[in-house]
């Protein structure tokens, strides 16, 4: 098997494997008791937490651990704006996670104005419209939310620039980094951010296990009532082997980011790109443009379905994802490429690559023999079928 389906989620590294076995079969008691075995669970999930706090950069106490990155996203959202009723306004993208894009629709449909920004056809957002959006609006703003690194495409977001507009407005930022933590130097510190979210499963731990960084003095309205957890931010007993888990991936990816490794990686996507290029007639990237994150690569192979795409390199054994989803029997296209403008026979026909640090050349080599054969096999029978003049 070839898996190039990362931005999914990745394989948890055997360090994170054997930490939550440990956990499920030694740490079981309850961190909340004040016994000594809850006592001793507690100080093995205050030492995962300074672990995940070291990777983004940020102070134990400002870390909320979560079952994953909607988790978060949803505490980010919903949590602000029950936290600030007299804002009922809503700034975001239709490129974002769908756990973002879901719940603006949601929040739409319960009275919240939402204003969605523009993207142009390599998906980065119009800055100079948030600034636009900001000089008339702020007063009403809850949040902007703003994604980091786009799961589909990759394309990195101008974060720095949108959120040091927001804090001279004295408007509550929040960005989406699920698919830029772990994979990218983060240190909050020195962001314009209040709030971060990121999933532990997309830098080889557990999934069941995410965080949402809140800065200091930034108020939210739990989301999870049950208890004084997390610091009465999210109630309910803590997920000790998937956050002892999590501690242990972000330790890994902490020192991972230490070395070159991702310059490597990127290049390895640059080949890859390449390659599939000269030999595949009709192939675009999308985003090729934009700043993009070094594992992911979206490729277009215009007027083929992706589902077919997909299907026939599972045969072969590697592993992609689409950029367009089954509903309702025919191909809708992703929200994200529909967003950006693209048109709609390059858009049904969008796949997803994506890398982790711990692909090789050998699979990359391995599956540029694969795709262009399986792109031409589709072409030819697409060919056979299409009715002539």
């Amino acid at each position: 098997m070839i898996y190039l389906d990362s931005n999914a989620t990745t394989q948890p590294a055997p360090e994170v494997v054997q930490a939550m076995i440990e956990a499920l079969r030694d740490l079981w008691a309850n961190p909340s008791s004040i016994h000594r075995a809850g006592q001793a669970v507690r100080r093995k999930m205050d030492l995962a937490r300074q672990s995940v706090a070291q990777l983004i950069g940020c102070k134990d106490r400002d870390l909320v651990f979560t079952s994953g990155g909607t988790e978060a996203a949803n505490l980010a959202v919903c949590g602000s704006l029950r936290a600030q009723p007299d804002r009922k306004v809503l700034v975001t993208t239709r490129i974002e996670h769908s756990a973002n894009r879901e719940m603006g629709k949601r929040m739409a449909d319960e009275g919240i104005e939402v204003l969605w920004l523009d993207s142009n056809e390599d998906g980065v957002v119009d800055a100079a419209q948030v600034e636009e959006i900001l000089a008339t609006r702020a007063d009403e703003i809850a949040l902007v939310c703003v994604m980091w690194c786009n799961n589909e495409t990759g394309v990195i977001q101008p974060i720095e620039k949108i959120g040091a507009m927001c804090s001279q407005r004295g408007v509550r930022f929040y960005t989406d980094a699920t698919q830029w933590v772990g994979k990218m130097p983060t240190n909050v510190a020195e962001l314009p951010v209040d709030l971060l979210s990121f999933a532990s499963h997309k830098f080889h731990g557990p999934k069941g296990a995410g965080a949402l960084y809140v800065k200091p003095k930034t108020r939210l309205i739990s989301q999870t009532l049950g208890g004084p957890q997390e610091r009465q931010r999210r109630g309910g007993t803590e997920n000790v082997p998937c956050i002892l888990g999590m501690g242990v991936a972000s330790h890994l990816a902490f020192l991972w980011l230490q070395t070159n490794e991702r310059f490597r990686m990127e290049k390895m996507r640059d080949r890859f790109e390449q390659r599939v290029l000269n030999e595949v007639e009709g192939a675009v990237i999308n985003g090729a443009n934009a700043p993009r994150g070094w594992n992911t690569s979206n490729i277009a192979f215009t007027r083929l379905e992706a589902e077919a795409i997909l299907l026939l390199l599972s045969e072969k054994g590697i592993c992609a994802s689409g950029g367009s989803a089954c509903a309702s029997g025919s191909l809708d296209p992703s929200p994200v490429l529909k967003a950006m403008g693209l048109p709609m026979e390059r858009s049904h026909g969008s796949v997803r690559f994506s890398l982790c640090r711990h692909t090789t050349d050998a699979e990359i080599d391995q599956a540029l023999e694969i795709i262009p054969g399986v792109i031409n096999r589709l072409r030819k029978s697409m060919a056979a079928v299409m009715p002539t003049a």
